[in-house]
């Protein structure tokens, strides 16, 4: 098998360390939905989503830098590379964080490295729509919360956590997921069913292994989580999510999520909120995309030179 497919099938499984757990977490609090069900539903709709709009995939692929030529894959597997390397780093040190944004900042390092085309207008798009996501987040969950508590009871709650997980499932399926497919784009240089569903499968894999985790770190740490609060969170960042999709502009699920539970924190009063988690997971936001992006050019740019 090609070293640049063997690297697009570790990005999927990392994706799913990285991102699913916590896209189950923040209902992990009701049982209205076993976990075996959660993963299925999710690993089945990001799959089958991507073969209605591939948008934010071709944004990945050919609006942050041109991976097309003979450097193209020696940029994608640098780029893949690097983003994983700064992920599983600030991890390891407790500062979890987003892979979107590791890979838009190596993807476009890469390509700079590499010597590759770079619209720098649609990197800053990207970067402006990726910093506003959370508060959009945030306010939609609030919004979300007040709405709940007004028309619904415990037992009506859990139609409503059905509900906001699926919009949640479709919205990565729709947006953050498809940085898989743009990486299986870039080095099989075409996509289809067989790919996008081998993609979800690899990413089911990895949501196995690090659900507990990722699932811990945004159902405990930043807020003292209560099944409202989840529900109204799935529901902020679907919400949220599925308008970046109909842009085209990819962003982190796990961002609108983490934003999503503090709006829904701060809509019952601030003190639920334990905001020094939330400071830690915004350092590691913003150490992500130029660390990531400084690495991937230098690699790309001293391989280029060798070569």
């Amino acid at each position: 098998m090609p070293l640049e497919v063997l690297v697009a099938c570790l990005f999927a499984v990392v994706s799913g360390v990285n991102d699913g757990g916590a896209l189950l977490a923040t209902g992990l609090k009701l049982s209205t939905i076993k976990p075996v069900v959660g993963v299925l539903t999710l690993v089945l709709l990001t799959g089958l989503v991507p073969l209605v709009s591939q948008q934010v995939a071709l944004t990945f692929a050919t609006r942050l830098a041109a991976f097309e030529g003979p450097n193209a894959t020696r940029a994608m597997i640098t780029a893949v590379l690097s983003a994983i390397a700064v992920v599983l780093v600030l991890s390891h040190h407790g500062r979890p964080t987003s892979l979107t944004l590791a890979i838009v900042g190596g993807l476009t390092g890469a390509g700079l490295g590499t010597g590759l085309q770079v619209s720098a207008g649609s990197v800053v798009l990207v970067l402006a729509v990726g910093l506003v996501a959370p508060f959009l987040g945030a306010f939609a969950s609030w919004a979300a919360t007040r709405l709940l508590v007004a028309v619904t009871t415990s037992e009506g709650l859990r139609r409503w956590h059905w509900a906001g997980f699926i919009l949640q499932c479709i919205a990565y399926a729709s947006n953050d997921g498809q940085k898989m497919l743009a990486i299986f784009l870039i080095a099989l240089g075409s996509t289809g069913p067989s790919v996008s569903f081998a993609a979800a499968l690899l990413f089911g894999l990895g949501t196995l292994y690090g659900m507990p985790k990722a699932g811990r770190t945004l159902s405990r740490e930043i807020i003292v989580s209560r099944p409202l609060h989840g529900v109204a969170a799935e529901l902020g960042s679907g919400v949220t999510v599925i308008g970046c999709s109909a842009a085209g502009m990819p962003v982190s699920m796990t961002q609108a999520i983490a934003g999503g539970l503090i709006g829904a924190g701060v809509a019952q009063g601030g003190g639920r909120v334990r905001w020094y988690a939330a400071v830690k997971i915004v350092v590691a936001w913003l150490l992500t995309l130029p660390v990531t992006g400084l690495l991937a050019g230098f690699m790309a740019f001293a391989l280029r030179e060798i070569g």
